[in-house]
């Protein structure tokens, strides 16, 4: 099992743009509604927050590998390499370079039309690390931050998350 996991403050950021782009989700007028949804536990697919407790409890089993949506940003060449190590491909330079080309952001963000049809922009926006702070009030960015605290903080799978680096203003 491969599971990638991304900073909460990105996730909900992404989320908000992804919610106001599917027409079969509910739409929010304002970033601050959605904050308030999202925080509350109202979102359609429960409440990360949760979902990355849940997974907490399995992240030492060999047979899962965890990376973040960040680690991939930094260094995705790496990236690939690990995972194709973790599920026992071999991959040539050549090769490893044709699937980092292929699944980088831009890569699959220009062929989206084509992967994944009229949802294409909508599943591929920026792409970036830290928008989060286009959004987030200080009061918000507190709230955030409170909760991985009670929730993440000191586990695996938070000191994994590098929350210090990627979500501190």
């Amino acid at each position: 099992i491969l599971l990638l996991i991304r900073n909460p403050k990105d996730v909900a950021t992404s989320f908000y743009h992804f919610s106001n782009g599917m027409a079969t989700l509910p739409s929010y007028e304002t970033w601050d509604d959605f904050f308030t949804d999202f925080m509350s536990k109202k979102m359609a697919w429960g409440c990360y927050f949760e979902y990355l407790s849940e997974w907490n409890k399995y992240t030492d089993k060999e047979n899962i590998m965890t990376i973040t949506y960040e680690e991939l940003k930094e260094n995705h060449a790496l990236g690939v390499k690990n995972i194709a190590a973790f599920f026992g491909i071999p991959l040539t330079e050549e090769e490893l370079q044709l699937v980092v080309e292929r699944s980088s952001f831009q890569s699959m963000k220009k062929n989206s039309e084509k992967t994944h049809g009229t949802f294409g922009n909508i599943f591929f926006r920026k792409g970036g690390v830290s928008d989060w702070k286009n959004l987030f009030s200080e009061d918000q960015n507190e709230k955030m931050d409170k909760v991985f605290e009670e929730h993440i903080a000191g586990t695996k799978l938070g000191r994994k998350l590098k929350y210090d680096l990627y979500c501190k203003a």
